[in-house]
């Protein structure tokens, strides 16, 4: 047989999908395992945005729609970015795709040609550096550091610049560390990006979900010099538990979003036309759920800082965003933990899971072998619970 794609044949598995799998799996042979792998709020989808899709498929909606989405969608969508952020868009530089992550792979895509560098924070979601190889560019990380708040400086970022470089792909607020860029922060960064004349992939997914009053800025606010360049990643799968819907979009310039709907046309076309129609309630019909979903996350998110900072041999700092914590284990390396010598992340998730009965995420594949990350996407009482475990396990 004849090679296979070799660009294809190097593609990393998702760490998070393949420790949910094994846990569930688990699940399924009678094991009483909890899970704290996927990011994949434990809430139900709101009632209204349910009842539109009945309603969508009741009305006969259920045809090809337009490659890049349904007008309605795409005004939903500039409306809500207009609403929350203050950035002003038009329908025609809305692209709506299957999921967030289809909206970064199209804009990488759209961006990268082979040789290209772009720049990823680490640590980082495991799918930015798989899906920037994909398009035959390079990945270059910058280290961000637990001490400095899981967060790069802008001269980080000035040194890793090359005559290569096409783009910085940022995610604010992290999967998986929770970090939040403040305004001078983000602006300092994106100063770079305009005097190098990098794109900024910006994925602000989670943007809804900040903590302590904190302030989300996006980076498509910070002036026309850094708009023109940015490419905002969004959709409804996280602060609308609708992951299953499977809805995402980008907001661009008018020409990069037609490259990327072109692009699209030939490869999925447009995503689920009834999910389309469930959007567009979400993002313009009643937000206080979604606010009420953010209230308990925040509240989930002190009980687990407060409990793992209290477990010897762990710890974390307090993420201001998303719905993970990353946690430090760098003082059980060396040691042996349920039979296992504990090397890394994937030893300490692999013997917690095996002895332990909980799944967490090893975070060697975001970056970071001295860390796993766990979600609070999940309820109180497996929270409660899961953390009973981890605390016996670290025991012995």
């Amino acid at each position: 047989m004849k090679e296979i794609s070799r660009i294809a044949a190097a593609v990393a598995p998702s760490a998070t999908l393949a420790v949910d799998s094994l846990a569930k799996q688990m699940k399924a042979d009678g094991i009483d395992v909890i899970g704290f792998g996927t990011g994949e709020p434990d809430f139900d989808t709101p009632e209204n945005i349910r009842a539109a899709a009945i309603a969508a498929i009741n009305a006969g909606k259920t045809k090809y729609t337009p490659a890049s989405g349904i007008a309605e969608l795409k005004k939903a969508a500039a409306q809500r970015l207009y609403a929350d952020l203050g950035v002003s868009y038009e329908p025609n530089q809305i692209v709506i795709s299957s999921g967030a992550k289809h909206s970064l792979f199209i804009a990488l895509m759209s961006l990268c040609n082979a040789g290209d560098e772009v720049l990823v924070p680490s640590p980082y979601w495991v799918t930015y550096t798989e899906g920037v190889k994909l398009t035959g560019a390079v990945p270059v990380t910058v280290r961000a550091e637990e001490s400095a708040g899981f967060k790069i400086t802008a001269a980080q970022l000035e040194a890793a610049v090359t005559p290569k470089t096409k783009a910085l792909l940022l995610n604010n607020p992290s999967n998986p560390t929770g970090m939040l860029y403040n305004r001078a922060e983000l602006q300092a960064l994106a100063d770079v990006c305009v005097r190098h004349d990098l794109y900024i992939i910006a994925d602000e997914i989670y943007y809804k979900l900040v903590y302590d009053g904190h302030e989300f800025v996006s980076v498509a606010s910070l002036g026309d010099a850094v708009k023109e360049r940015a490419i905002l990643i969004n959709g409804v799968s996280k602060s609308y538990a609708m992951t299953g819907w499977r809805i995402g979009f980008s907001a661009s310039s008018a020409e990069l979003a037609k490259v990327m709907g072109n692009y699209q046309s030939h490869s999925t076309s447009a995503p689920s036309t009834i999910s389309q129609h469930a959007a567009v309630e979400a993002l313009s019909g009643d937000q206080s759920t979604i606010e009420a979903m953010r209230r308990v996350f925040e509240e989930r998110r002190d009980y687990i800082v407060g409990r793992i900072n209290k477990i010897p041999g762990i710890s974390c700092i307090m993420p201001e965003g998303a719905f993970y914590v990353m946690i430090n284990i760098r003082e059980q390396l060396g040691k042996t933990l349920g039979g296992r010598v504990i090397n890394n992340g994937d030893d300490f998730a692999l013997a917690l899971l095996e002895k332990g009965l909980v799944a967490l995420v090893s975070c060697s594949a975001f970056g970071d072998p001295n860390f796993v990350r766990m979600t609070y996407a999940a309820s109180m009482e497996n929270i409660t619970e899961g953390l009973n475990r981890i605390e016996k396990f670290l025991k012995g």
